[in-house]
């Protein structure tokens, strides 16, 4: 394969949250392989290289085979050193799901502005994996909820604290209570402290999970899908009443699929 033929053969993506930046490697609709580092604003192109770099070299990918990178960011500070890295490392341009690129959903939000890069970006793959009508619901630092009508369009949502961000609050308000692995106890009746502890943490999530989507799909026609992804998406898929469908790379699929839109 040419060095050409190499350069229109994989696209990057990139999905930059507020805790983790995951890194997808695509070839067509295929994920060739998906990295995740730390997420920090002063990181430079520089450091971003020095960690992506070698992990390539690691699964035997040609860094000059990249002709595109897509990026989510809800952290802003961080985009300029992503271009840096795109133009210094990849030789190629970089591209930010906005309100103004070309994502294929129309946004019906009263300021489409304020709608996260990766709520559009969750609501595109969910749309292309589910159809339409659905509910996408992403696990993490923040947990969103996001609807998507009958006719496509990205119609709003709900946004609550995270799982994790829910269990620091509870250990750093409570100094006699010791942190503990949040996971699906055996029961709910927690018979010492830590099982009581991960019940409510549990137990009591999914109630708040379930229960925001109760009154969503309500509003929604009958059977309506419900797909969730991020971190805590299959421990808490697991004792959901109402999610059907768990996809832990449903960002990345949006971002390529964006990516395909505007890059050609």
């Amino acid at each position: 394969m040419s060095g050409s033929e190499q350069r229109e053969d994989l696209v990057l993506v990139v999905d930059v949250g507020n805790t983790n930046s995951v890194f997808g490697l695509f070839r067509g609709s295929d994920l060739v392989q998906d990295f995740r580092i730390s997420t920090e604003a002063q990181r430079t192109a520089d450091e971003y290289a020095a960690l992506l770099l070698p992990l390539f070299a690691r699964y035997g990918i040609n860094s000059e085979a990249v002709r595109a990178l897509m990026v989510s960011s809800v952290v802003p500070p961080v985009n300029m050193h992503l271009e840096r890295l795109a133009a210094d490392y990849f030789g190629t341009d970089v591209l930010f799901v906005s309100p103004d690129l070309a994502t294929g959903i129309e946004v019906r939000y009263d300021n489409p502005q304020e709608v996260g890069a990766d709520r559009i970006v969750n609501a595109v793959a969910a749309r292309e994996l589910c159809g339409a009508p659905v509910v996408a619901v992403d696990f993490g630092t923040a947990t969103t909820f996001d609807v998507i009508a009958p006719d496509g369009a990205y119609i709003g949502g709900v946004i609550t604290p995270g799982l994790g961000i829910s269990a620091e609050a509870l250990f750093s308000r409570a100094s006699r209570l010791s942190k503990v692995d949040v996971r699906r106890p055996e029961r709910i009746l927690g018979s010492n402290t830590t099982e009581a502890i991960q019940a409510g943490l549990y137990y009591g999530y999914i109630g708040l999970v379930d229960g925001i989507l109760e009154r969503l799909l309500a509003d929604l026609p009958p059977n309506c899908p419900v797909i969730a992804t991020g971190g805590e998406s299959e421990l808490i898929a697991s004792g959901s009443r109402h999610i059907q469908r768990v996809d832990t790379n449903l960002t990345l699929t949006g971002l390529r699929l964006i990516c395909q839109l505007n890059f050609r």
